[in-house]
């Protein structure tokens, strides 16, 4: 496969690296490209697109303004099926409250309106505009599948920052990560946290009930998911081992 103006061959990531930069993070993404079988023009594509769509609004906002709300202590909720008892058992009161996509919802019902929610538009479309009015900054990322979804929702919400998986924009940020859960403890990480708990993070056979609008109840994992899930864990692995945050997973007594 011949990628103008990218092609590199693949080689072992730096383990001295304070922070995920666009050459650490384009070998993952040709592999995530490669297995996953997206299309790099698409996402490349949607990036502009997603990028228009900000401009035209005008309810952009750029690093800097995110910065200030991310604390040093972060929980990123992500939408497993351990989240709900998480959420029953402990107090997160005492950090910055990031949720990734689908998790706003479990949030939501616990009385819990998160600072940030990282989306690409596949939750409860409804739940993230709420938290949105409700003070919840935006982080909506683009990619080749979801340009439908940037059209329809981009121009309903506020205070977004725009993210891409291919090569950053000038207003539209990659700070590494694939999935919204690890997307969010990069750029959680990036933005200054310096101890960052995940809860919801399973990586299980079982898919969260808020990872789709969709589904009822937990259901067992399918291939994609599969595939996600275990580029989320290595991608997390990589943080874990070249970040400067402490990262933890949070287990509830009950699971």
């Amino acid at each position: 496969m011949k990628l103008a103006p990218f092609q590199k061959t693949f080689i072992n990531l730096p383990s001295n690296c304070t922070h995920m930069k666009w050459n650490d993070w384009e070998p993952f993404y040709l592999r995530i490209v490669k297995e996953m079988g997206y299309s790099i023009e698409e996402d490349r594509k949607s990036a502009e697109l997603l990028r228009s769509l900000l401009l035209e609004g005008d309810e952009y906002i750029l690093r800097e303004e995110l910065e200030a709300v991310i604390g040093r202590k972060v929980y990123v909720f992500g939408a497993g099926p351990s989240l709900e008892n998480a959420l029953k058992e402990f107090d997160f009161s005492d950090g910055t409250l990031i949720s990734a996509d689908g998790a706003t919802t479990a949030l939501l019902d616990f009385g819990l309106v998160p600072d940030v929610i990282v989306t690409d538009l596949d939750g409860r479309i409804s739940d993230i505009k709420l938290a949105n009015d409700r003070g919840s900054f935006l982080v909506v990322h683009a990619h080749g599948d979801n340009g439908d979804k940037l059209v329809s929702y981009v121009p309903f919400l506020s205070r977004i920052l725009g993210t891409t998986q291919a090569e950053p924009l000038d207003i539209i940020y990659n700070f590494g990560g694939f999935t919204d859960g690890d997307r969010a403890v990069f750029l959680a990480e990036e933005l200054g946290a310096r101890e960052i708990t995940l809860v919801g993070f399973d990586f299980g056979d079982i898919v969260g009930k808020w990872s789709k609008p969709s589904l009822k109840k937990h259901s067992p994992v399918w291939e994609s998911k599969r595939k996600k899930f275990e580029f989320a864990r290595e991608l997390l692995e990589w943080l874990e081992k070249n970040g400067r945050a402490r990262i933890e997973y949070l287990t509830p007594k009950d699971d």
